[in-house]
């Protein structure tokens, strides 16, 4: 028996796609396995972790949770495509000066869920950071630098204070 097709159209990192998908393949599986996307990865395949996600025209989409199929007419960003394109570059380096990551296997998921808070709440705090990231795990990192990392893109003022004063003892 072979397996059912549709003809779907989606644009991915801005470049126009034209495939024949396999109905039931999950969109992460056709971003790794066909356009050779593997920023998004698989870790719980059950849309609880957050490690596959993508933006899907600007909402963040569990990957594993959604049919390629159902991409037809959308426009899919990777963490590929936004790094391409600038996007993450505050966030990226953020990360890296806060050593927010460690294996890395959550940091594509959780670079785009910052980039989505920093979008939508430019002024959240450090609770309201803990929630929005709450969707991703990270076995590595304990969150406190991922916090701190987003805190710094969305409050880069008060960081530099904070740098200057980090050395005074009171």
């Amino acid at each position: 028996m072979t397996e059912k097709r549709m003809n779907t159209g989606l644009t991915v990192n801005g470049q126009h796609v034209q495939r024949e998908i396999p109905v039931r393949q999950h969109l992460v599986d056709f971003l790794r396995e066909d356009l050779g996307l593997t920023g998004s990865h698989l870790g719980c395949e059950y849309g609880v972790c957050g490690a596959c996600q993508v933006m899907v025209d600007g909402q963040l989409v569990r990957g594993c949770l959604t049919l390629a199929v159902q991409m037809e007419g959308k426009t899919v960003d990777t963490v590929e495509g936004l790094s391409d394109r600038g996007d993450l570059q505050r966030l990226q380096q953020a990360f890296l000066a806060h050593n927010a990551l460690q294996c890395g296997f959550c940091t594509s998921g959780m670079l785009l869920t910052a980039l989505d808070l920093v979008q939508r709440n430019p002024g959240a705090s450090r609770d309201e950071i803990r929630e929005h990231i709450s969707g991703n795990y990270c076995r590595c990192t304990g969150y406190q630098a991922i916090v701190d990392a987003i805190e710094s893109v969305l409050r880069p003022a008060s960081t530099e204070v904070d740098k200057l004063v980090k050395g005074v003892t009171p």
